[in-house]
């Protein structure tokens, strides 16, 4: 059975699941659908399009699946999903996606503090974490184990790469190499996030391997390309070297420059 405040305004046509907790003063519209196990404290709003998974927390003043701040929004119908256990803090805003990608998701077990938003088309990965206050435009796409710095700032279309570490206040203009530590504004490449790669399990060999690979990268003097196709060249196949060149490769926006001391 689930817990529901009478104080609570539950539209006809939410779906809501089993062991759900939902305080007073909040509202799930209809076209909603709320995962077994789920906790909605007080004054959250819910609105049509969210497709909230199991054992999630979501904190007061949260808001979901509220309509984009897009001026090309024309009303088209779009849904935001949020996966397992993901925890949005007090005040997050998640917004529905547009025609461009159909859908704005969160993956599982994210943890978004407290007055952060994440925009249309967004597409989050899962296990990311975002401090406070970090404010992401439309169509930035976060990759699995991300760390978020409170009050960074992202440019719209960004790519941000696995087990990255950002600093907060931070600027992203451009994109974020996986396995990297940034700081800035606009963000620079600052090392590598070797103490996050460890507390991940990544082994000696594998945190020294890919700290090499960026040193040709940002340390050669070679521009972009020159630098991967001697990382192809002097490096063997590897999950960590593939998934780098793949990243570089495929950025539209470019990724950071260096940190010139």
């Amino acid at each position: 059975m689930s817990n529901i405040s009478p104080l609570a305004y539950i539209e006809e046509g939410a779906k809501i699941g089993e062991n759900v907790k939902i305080g007073p003063f909040s509202c799930i519209y209809s076209d909603t659908v709320i995962g077994d196990g789920t906790i909605i404290e007080n004054n959250v709003t819910i609105f049509p399009g969210a497709r909230i998974g199991k054992n999630c927390h979501i904190f007061p003043g949260a808001c979901v699946a509220t309509t984009p701040q897009d001026l090309k929004f024309k009303g088209e119908y779009t849904t935001v999903e949020i996966g397992d256990g993901t925890n949005l803090h007090e005040c997050v805003t998640v917004h529905r996606a547009t025609a461009s990608k159909q859908v704005t998701k969160i993956g599982k077990n994210c943890l978004i503090m407290a007055y952060c938003h994440v925009a249309h088309d967004c597409n989050v990965g899962d296990n990311v974490i975002m401090s406070n206050s970090v404010q992401m435009a439309g169509e930035v796409v976060v990759d699995p184990f991300a760390v978020i710095g409170g009050g960074t700032l992202i440019h719209q279309f960004t790519h941000i790469g696995s087990y990255c570490m950002i600093q907060g206040g931070s600027g992203l203009t451009k994109d974020i190499p996986p396995y990297t530590m940034v700081g800035r504004s606009p963000a620079k490449y600052m090392g590598l996030n070797s103490v996050g790669l460890r507390r991940r399990g990544f082994t000696a060999e594998q945190v020294l391997n890919i700290q090499e690979i960026y040193r040709v990268i940002y340390m050669s003097g070679l521009n972009t390309t020159h630098a991967c196709e001697r990382v192809e060249q002097e490096f063997a196949p590897s999950a960590e070297r593939d998934y780098i060149l793949r990243f570089i490769k495929s950025s539209d926006r470019g990724i950071i420059a260096g940190n010139i001391m």
